[in-house]
């Protein structure tokens, strides 16, 4: 939803950095996202913009808009909603999500990976060098690091050395464990 209200801007010729110019554009558009798995989008006033939005350009922008105070309230509002409409629940992903827009969330997963890890998994995705990918996520990781903290009662998952299955079946096995626990009355976070 950053990426789209980033995308958003740039194709408006703001300056990402220009606060009140991004909060003036960020209310404009109608950010929709697929809660499908199998079927992802993004759309932006019906728009498919699920590519656009993945490029090294809205990479670069992406955290200055995502820190304008206006951007963040709509966004988590509508993010709070999606979550909160979803039946029976949804997997949702983002820096702080277990944070700030969903802390009470039965079970929450912080994904971590090495550096390189990271990067090689992302470069195909923005089209760009593993050793660029790197270099740019270091950037994000420096200027986002405000709303990338980790849930207190959050479960680690190091992602490094495994593969996109394992990680699944990790998450769903610690969701099942925690559907356990709420089903006989144990307490869970």
């Amino acid at each position: 939803m950053y990426r789209a209200l980033t995308w958003w801007v740039m194709t408006r010729g703001a300056d990402s950095s220009d606060v009140a110019a991004v909060a003036a554009l960020a209310t404009e558009p109608i950010v929709e996202v697929s809660t499908d798995p199998h079927d992802q989008w993004v759309l932006l006033n019906g728009q498919d913009v699920s590519r656009q939005i993945r490029t090294r350009e809205v990479s670069a922008e992406v955290s200055a808009v995502s820190r304008v105070p206006q951007v963040r309230a709509r966004l988590i509002a509508e993010q709070r909603a999606i979550i909160g409409g979803a039946r029976p629940g949804i997997v949702a992903e983002g820096r702080d999500i277990g944070t700030v827009v969903a802390p009470a969330a039965q079970l929450k997963v912080f994904l971590t990976a090495a550096s390189r890890a990271r990067a090689v998994r992302r470069a195909p995705e923005v089209g760009a060098t593993v050793d660029a990918t790197e270099s740019d996520q270091a950037r994000r990781d420096r200027l986002d690091a405000a709303q990338s903290a980790m849930a207190g009662d959050a479960v680690l998952i190091d992602s490094t050395d495994l593969t996109l299955p394992e990680v699944i079946d990790a998450i769903a096995r610690l969701a099942r464990e925690r559907a356990q626990l709420a089903c006989a009355g144990g307490k869970s976070s």
